[in-house]
């Protein structure tokens, strides 16, 4: 076998586990010693698989809140209360909701201070439950009753729009922790939509009132702009992001079929990134367009869904 700096003047660096590779560059190749393979190191995107959930059979039209590695899932198909806790990499069981619901809408910063809102039991709901990492209290309701709507922000300072209440809704109502009071309105009326970012920077994508959209509305704590299209048309996917500048949006339903793509938004344009593994609707996401997580779901020849995955953006390892 030619040695390789007989041909390119250098050899090929070795390192001893995978934890080496922080100090390789993009686009270089290594050896690993005690795996015996050669690894390609380059930067990207991608989306790995995460812990199941422990409740399967109910886990299709959650919520979600928090980050990658410290989210909350809580109701979903049934309706169902259960609430479950993310570390990283396995899913607990958390304290059951006070109202059973599907078809909901979640944010919060953490698995230990998320806020739940709105959705179906019997009848759309207005109500809205507190978490504090053990139990949820009940909250201020909202004025609108509705499902399949979207949410934003932290559990003292969430935002809530679009959904389903008598045909889709454009409302807007902002929580402060204790109260709900009324936002501008969407410029397009629609349910199945996703949402990401804070109560004064959101960002609106995505959903459906009659055709599958793509619009896209930024909103600045008072009032909805319109910004880039998803390249993507879909319902009832999932969102993560921490403004109106920097959204992830992925999975869905196209106007043809379930979709695994995911867009990444940088305030005027959508860009596409790695799709997930699993394509799927009704899923639940949390985190951020760098580091975020997807969860739950749906997909015809399956069904419900228990399985996680975790995206990142940053050096990954590809094995020859």
């Amino acid at each position: 076998m030619v040695n390789l700096n007989k041909i390119r003047g250098n050899y090929i660096k070795h390192v001893s586990t995978d934890t080496d590779v922080s100090c390789l560059v993009n686009s270089e190749v290594i050896y690993n010693t005690d795996t015996k393979n050669l690894k390609s190191i380059f930067y990207g995107a991608a989306w790995t698989a995460g812990g199941a959930m422990g409740e399967a059979n109910k886990r299709r039209y959650l919520a979600g809140a928090g980050t990658n590695t410290a989210a909350l899932a809580f109701g979903g198909n049934l309706p169902s209360a259960c609430t479950e806790s993310y570390n990283g990499t396995s899913w607990t069981a958390g304290g059951a909701m006070a109202t059973a619901r599907s078809r909901l809408a979640g944010a919060g910063a953490s698995n230990t201070a998320a806020l739940a809102f709105g959705g179906c039991s019997t009848i759309n709901v207005a109500c809205t439950e507190s978490y504090n990492g053990s139990s949820w209290t009940a909250g201020g309701s909202m004025a609108t009753a509705r499902c399949f709507l979207a949410g934003a922000g932290i559990s003292t300072a969430a935002l809530a729009f679009g959904g389903g209440s008598v045909g889709s809704v454009s409302c807007t109502e902002s929580y402060n922790g204790t109260s709900w009071t009324a936002g501008g309105a969407l410029a397009q009326e629609r349910n199945t939509l996703a949402g990401a970012g804070t109560n004064t920077a959101a960002l609106a994508f995505g959903g459906t009132n009659g055709p599958v959209f793509t619009c896209t509305e930024s909103y600045n704590g008072t009032s909805w702009t319109t910004g880039g299209a998803l390249a993507t048309a879909r319902c009832r996917l999932a969102g993560a992001g921490a403004s109106n500048t920097a959204a992830l949006a992925f999975s869905g339903c196209s106007t043809l079929a379930v979709v695994a793509c995911t867009e990444s938004y940088n305030g005027s344009t959508w860009t596409t990134t790695g799709a997930m593994a699993t394509a799927r609707y009704g899923l639940a996401g949390a985190g951020t367009n760098t580091a975020a997580l997807g969860f739950g779901g749906y997909v015809g020849a399956v069904g419900n869904l228990a399985c996680t995955e975790s995206f990142n953006i940053g050096k990954i390892c590809k094995n020859f």
